[in-house]
């Protein structure tokens, strides 16, 4: 019996270790490769209320403090996050956009039809000078989405050279006419948007033709370093169509291919962005995660034809898809933002980092009131997501030096499918500070990791978290500050060993030094 009794006890403890082997080894040793900043980039498009009543609430506008019609707060807001980059007019807008219709008085600019987004109304009151002088007002770079679909080559070139040019041509001498003298020094250009659908329905071959062909004539003015110009990329794991445009695109003419992935827990069957069950989220979290595969497979690809890595995978639309909020424009596309758009973010994010050799810029899609937006707005109030909190967390990985790492991880399990229940990135700023984010996907475990550092060695640690006590919670224009970031004290340094205790469903970025 009492054999027995020892071995059930030793049984016991085996269990109970083997479910707290989590771990994770840094090898900061190797560290070589430069997380660039532009990763966490950002996306708006004309687009719901994503510019009109998000960014953009005009300059008559006496009730919400703006600049040139831009929201104040929102400006504030977006510095905090250090948003590298922001894309724009689009998007499936950007190849029905010409922007001439954008520029000179407002009075006189003419109206369109967004036949993209719900059939309203567009009057191209906010233009190329609106959104550029927003990027200015930012901190941020402009990210310009050109119209290939149904537009020509010489209205890009027009447009390259009304924004970059300093001296004198006929574009320029418009642009100083209304309003501007010294250009702004746009680099980043794509070459359309989706061109495999709502861009123009292409064949890839077909599209890296067309792509050559406007690129030819993208002028690389000298104030701008060099124009970085971007290709309509894959969805999700056509990887035919990256094989295509890296085979017939010559590497001197191209920057950057794009990839687009969004999570969801089905695409015909989103599902509610706050109702929702376990099943769903581990579904929504299992189409995140898919993330590192597209990246993986994508970049072998590359690799293949750019061994040296000269071009970047340019992920500039991500983010979680659910059905719209009920009483609003289904062609508006706005959802609210849980804890589980927290957890998409953040393991979107260590993906992103890990994978910084070849993924150097990225977007969320998108900013304001929009999928997975950071910012809400209602008239004169303004609520920050969940998911703007996990970028801010993340913020000090922008530009840092990637400590690649190997992790071990307990599954989290539903319904007999299963997926790594911890997700982690890691690096190393300029100022010698050593940051780790850490997630935990596990709806119900909370995950205990032992963490060892090679090449470094580190006396405090310190952190922040995000989490809340359900997975549904989200912050509401009468709850605003319901889920924020909180000191984290879950985390011990002992020797050369850092363990941590992730509770479920949480975000935690740790500081070491």
């Amino acid at each position: 019996m009492k054999r027995n009794s020892l071995c059930f006890l030793f049984f016991l403890l085996l269990a109970n270790f083997s479910y707290a082997q989590n771990t994770i080894v840094i090898n900061a040793d190797s560290a070589k490769t430069t997380i660039s900043k532009h990763i966490y980039g950002h996306f708006a498009e004309h687009l719901g209320h994503g510019i009109y009543g998000g960014f953009y609430v005009g300059e008559n506008n006496t009730k919400i403090p703006n600049t040139n019609g831009v929201r104040n707060d929102i400006v504030q807001a977006l510095r905090k996050l250090k948003i590298p980059n922001l894309r724009w007019p689009g998007g499936c807008f950007a190849d029905t956009y010409h922007w001439k219709d954008g520029i000179g008085p407002k009075d006189k600019r003419p109206t369109m039809v967004n036949n993209w987004w719900g059939g309203v109304t567009e009057d191209n009151s906010f233009g190329t000078h609106d959104f550029l002088n927003m990027c200015e007002l930012l901190g941020a770079e402009p990210y310009i989405s050109g119209n290939v679909g149904s537009g020509t080559p010489q209205e890009l070139a027009d447009w390259v050279q009304y924004v970059n040019f300093n001296g004198e041509s006929p574009m320029s001498k418009l642009r100083k006419q209304n309003g501007r003298d010294s250009s702004w020094k746009v680099k980043f250009w794509g070459v359309g948007n989706e061109a495999w659908g709502c861009g123009g329905n292409m064949r890839p071959e077909y599209y890296a033709d067309l792509y050559r062909k406007y690129t030819t004539f993208m002028s690389d003015w000298s104030n701008t370093g060099g124009l970085f110009r971007i290709a309509s990329g894959a969805s999700d794991a056509d990887y035919n169509w990256t094989e295509v445009l890296m085979k017939n695109i010559p590497l001197h003419m191209l920057s950057g291919v794009a990839m687009h992935h969004y999570s969801s827990v089905e695409w015909s069957k989103k599902g509610s962005a706050t109702d929702f069950t376990e099943e769903q989220y581990f579904k929504t979290m299992k189409s995140a995660l898919l993330m590192d595969t597209l990246v993986s497979h994508h970049s072998a690809i590359m690799d293949k034809y750019d061994p040296g890595k000269k071009v970047a995978l340019v992920v500039d639309e991500w983010g979680g898809w659910y059905d719209v909020e009920k009483g609003t424009n289904p062609g508006f596309l706005y959802q609210q933002n849980t804890i589980r758009d927290a957890m998409i973010a953040g393991v979107t994010l260590n993906i992103f980092n890990n994978h910084s050799d070849r993924v150097r810029m990225a977007n969320l899609a998108q900013a304001i009131n929009v999928l997975q937006a950071v910012i809400l707005t209602n008239e004169e109030k303004m609520i920050l997501t969940p998911t703007y909190h996990v970028m801010e967390m993340y913020n000090v990985h922008q530009n840092a030096t990637l400590l690649p790492l190997k992790i071990k991880s307990n599954d989290y399990i539903v319904d007999n499918e299963k997926l790594p229940a911890v997700s982690a990135s890691a690096s190393k700023d300029s100022s010698g500070l050593t940051h780790i984010s850490l997630v935990n996907i596990d709806a119900k475990k909370s995950q205990d990791i032992s963490l060892e550092v090679k090449g470094l060695k580190y006396n405090t640690v310190s952190g922040r978290i995000l989490t809340s006590n359900k997975l549904q919670n989200f912050n509401s224009f009468e709850t605003p500050d319901r889920i924020k970031p909180a000191a984290f004290k879950g985390a011990v340094i002992r020797g050369s060993t850092l363990t941590v205790k992730l509770p479920p469903y949480s975000v935690v970025v740790l500081e070491l030094k």
